[in-house]
């Protein structure tokens, strides 16, 4: 490509020629760019490496590196879920004051779903030739515009942004979406959601899908945050701030649900045609939900011995050297209290409605991933739904006894997962 190649020879970070090169990607999918142009992308990243030590904070840098470790994945070997997702160019925080991490998720979770809605949009009307495989009918459409307003209208409200009326038609009430969150983004967003934007295959689905995902890590990264707070507010026994902090963390997962739905109305022959390049990654390797599990409770030593935790050393690195959980907390802050065992309080309540909301997350999780996959393996080398069906019954907590969630999805995911079974002729599990 001529605009890389005359790069090469002045490397700028801002100067980058982003727009040929995603072109290209986008053109065939990340499985299939062209080796030549994989070769200059790794050569682009070796000049970035002998340019001044200076030049490593320049404008752009940044941005460069993290799109050369999405886009060079699979050149390089390394091609897993956080690379799939593109994580490392949406940098959801993991720490740090709680309103502003709450606000950088609400904020990201408003672009990912608007930006999704403008490519079906725009999909619908003829307006893109973007992974044009498998374009899904109106129908479908329509109830992907009203499951992502849904998810996204809470966020909305909490930044201060106008919002669609949940009355209003779904395709006028996507347009608006859109057009508002646009008109707050700055340049550097912009850039950030067409970057993030990597996917494997020409499915039209696959949109769908990536963005959906990033959308369940940036909540991920909020809970994470809002946990830690907790375990910090009752080692300091302040047990109005951790009942506090687990009831956002409570109702982020709570607002999180619809995502779901809105994935269920993926069609079965698209996953199944994308899948096929997706091997390696799988998010098994998420980090975000391995924290979040174990901010929890200790995993048990075969979970932390398995390959779900090997697939996230750092993680189970942290655990190994004593991380402590908000198990350890409350049982701390009982003993310091002089509490009985049966302790029926708003704490102990805050902790079981946690607890049952990310069961029936779980839950939820498995009975698509059942109509998606049947008894097929998953991706990255991982045993698919019979995992999952296995995670789904880890306790969130030993402190707290919870009842367990109940077998079943929302209305929603069970209509249209069971409708993209049928179209693909696929066993509903």
């Amino acid at each position: 490509m001529r605009e890389l190649t005359a790069w090469l020879d002045a490397p700028e970070a801002a100067a980058f020629p982003y727009r040929p090169v995603l072109a290209e990607f986008h053109r065939v999918g990340k499985h299939f760019v062209a080796d030549g142009l994989l070769a200059s992308l790794a050569a682009a990243r070796e000049r970035l490496a002998e340019l001044p030590p200076e030049a490593s904070v320049a404008p752009g840098r940044r941005l460069l590196d993290g799109f050369l470790d999405t886009a060079l994945d699979k050149w390089d070997g390394r091609y897993d879920y956080p690379t799939y997702t593109a994580l490392v160019l949406l940098a959801a925080p993991d720490a740090g004051p709680g309103t502003r991490v709450r606000d950088h998720r609400d904020r990201l979770v408003a672009m990912l779903l608007a930006d999704l809605l403008r490519f079906e949009r725009e999909a619908a009307a003829g307006a893109t030739g973007l992974f044009p495989e498998l374009r899904p009918d109106a129908s479908l459409v329509a109830k992907r515009y009203r499951l992502a307003l849904r998810v996204a209208l809470p966020a909305l409200r909490r930044l201060g942004l106008d919002h669609p009326d949940p009355g209003a038609e779904p395709g006028e009430a996507a347009r608006l979406l859109w057009e508002t969150v646009s008109g707050a983004l700055d340049e550097g967003e912009r850039q950030v959601l067409r970057l993030s934007m990597l996917p494997v295959y020409v499915s039209h689905d696959e949109y769908l899908f990536v963005r959906v995902l990033q959308a369940f890590e940036a909540t991920f990264a909020l809970l994470v945050v809002r946990l830690r707070a907790s375990i910090a507010a009752l080692d300091a026994d302040d047990e109005a701030g951790a009942v506090r902090s687990l009831g956002v963390a409570e109702s982020a997962l709570a607002e999180s649900a619809p995502l779901f739905s809105l994935l269920a109305t993926m069609q079965a022959a698209a996953f199944q045609e994308f899948r096929q390049f997706t091997e390696g990654a799988s998010a098994i390797q998420s980090r975000g939900y391995k924290l979040v599990e174990s901010l929890c409770r200790t995993p048990d030593a075969e979970r932390l011995h398995s390959h779900a935790y090997r697939s996230v050393p750092e993680v189970r690195a942290g655990v190994l050297d004593g991380q402590r959980t908000l198990d350890d907390a409350y049982r701390g802050y009982r003993a310091r209290r002089g509490d009985g065992e049966d302790v029926r309080d708003g704490l102990t309540g805050a902790m079981a409605g946690f607890a049952s909301a990310l069961r029936r997350w779980r839950q939820t999780h498995y009975r698509l991933a059942v109509r998606m996959l049947g008894e097929r393996s998953g991706t990255g080398y991982t045993e698919g739904t019979p995992y999952l069906s296995a995670v789904r019954r880890i306790p969130v907590f030993d402190s707290v006894p919870t009842a367990s969630a109940p077998d079943s999805g929302t209305e929603d995911e069970a209509r249209a997962g069971a409708g993209a079974q049928r179209t693909a002729g696929v066993t509903v599990g």
